[in-house]
């Protein structure tokens, strides 16, 4: 069983912890990273020094950072490196990551496998172990479905975004007409109060319209099993 160490910044990554301990058996510990900073923080090192973190956190076999600081992240992921972490998710997009050349230049001195993403829901199995094991339960949602009469009866999650956006879908959506199931599944989704980011092209459309494939999927599957493909 892999242990997890979360970065948060404000409210961000606490949902990720909650959904985490309430849905599997994983170890999770955190560290925060003020709310407020400034836009440019000339002396990264200088000032994660100054927060006294706790290093062990750090020492998880996967680390996932919510810092979403550009000058920030690069040295949280130092720290992890020399902490021992194998792998490191950084969560938020590349814009808040720094740059990937550092990024990369990191990974390599640190043998540490890394990935950037905008959101969570999109993490999936890679071949990493770390990763692999995370994304077996947490990441790209993906359900079964059962349905009676055209409507949906029971909605199983068998990986749920780490924010907990599944559950709340997977529970919402029965009683639901099974031709407007994957619509339904999107907008609940974005009713949900997710933290990806909103007014935008990816962010919580993204988040829907993964939401929306997986029920169409799960849809699939069963005419699929009904016709014994």
């Amino acid at each position: 069983m892999i242990s997890i160490g979360v970065v948060i910044r404000g409210k961000y990554g606490r949902r990720l912890i909650e959904n985490i301990e309430h849905n599997s058996d994983v170890r999770v510990s955190s560290i925060e990273i003020p709310e407020s900073l400034p836009d440019f923080i000339e002396d990264p090192q200088d000032f994660v020094a100054s927060l006294n973190i706790n290093r062990k956190v750090l020492s998880s076999d996967l680390v996932i950072t919510y810092v979403l600081h550009p000058d920030l992240t690069p040295e949280i992921i130092r720290l992890a490196g020399e902490s021992g972490a194998s792998t490191v998710i950084i969560a938020g997009g590349m814009s808040r990551a720094g740059g990937r050349e550092e990024l990369e230049s990191l990974s390599l001195k640190y043998n540490m496998h890394f990935e950037v993403h905008e959101i969570c829901c999109e993490i999936e199995k890679c071949g990493n172990a770390v990763v692999d094991e995370f994304a077996s339960c947490s990441g790209r949602p993906q359900v079964k479905i059962t349905t009676k009469d055209g409507l949906i009866s029971k909605v199983k999650v068998l990986r749920g975004a780490p924010c907990g956006s599944t559950q709340h879908m997977a529970k919402s959506l029965v009683g639901s007409d099974v031709k407007d199931a994957p619509a339904r599944a999107g907008l609940l989704v974005q009713q949900y109060p997710c933290r990806a980011q909103r007014g935008i092209k990816g962010g919580i459309h993204k988040a829907a319209q993964l939401h929306k494939n997986a029920v169409e999927k799960a849809l699939r599957d069963i005419n699929d099993e009904r016709q014994g493909i």
